[in-house]
């Protein structure tokens, strides 16, 4: 799949994991997001989390997004990483325009918006496997 697709399926997705780095080890969290018009991944969360306090401590911080849409019965659908920089967004006006439009799933605050920018983009559509016959039954 192109980059053009997976950020297009990406974007119609309405959650996604984020994998961050917490204490050497590997770190996910499940986020709605949205994809803004420069083609950066918007989430929202919490000053107080392991994801804020890891974006806030570097300039820029290497993550991966994934989302996918996957029938487990079919065996059919999508999935999607993008790996690229995530930095909080600073711009008042941006952070105010986020808190109107990406409303976070979970209870709670969600005072940091923090933007990825996608470098790395993969995607891979799974379709199921057919024999001359037709599909190979499991």
């Amino acid at each position: 799949m192109n980059r053009a697709d997976a950020m297009r399926l990406l974007a119609g997705s309405p959650f996604g994991r984020v994998v961050f780095t917490r204490d050497a080890l590997p770190a996910v969290r499940t986020v709605n997001h949205q994809v803004d018009g420069d083609g950066n991944i918007i989430i929202r969360t919490r000053l107080t989390s392991r994801l804020t306090d890891t974006v806030r401590s570097e300039p820029a911080v290497v993550v991966a997004y994934q989302a996918d849409d996957i029938d487990p019965i079919e065996r059919t659908g999508w999935s999607v990483v993008v790996t690229g920089m995530a930095r909080p967004v600073a711009d008042p006006e941006r952070v105010a325009h986020y808190e109107k439009t990406l409303r976070p799933w979970i209870d709670g605050v969600a005072d940091v918006v923090v933007a990825i920018e996608p470098t790395l983009v993969t995607g891979r559509r799974l379709v199921p496997q057919h024999t001359d016959a037709g599909p190979i039954a499991s």
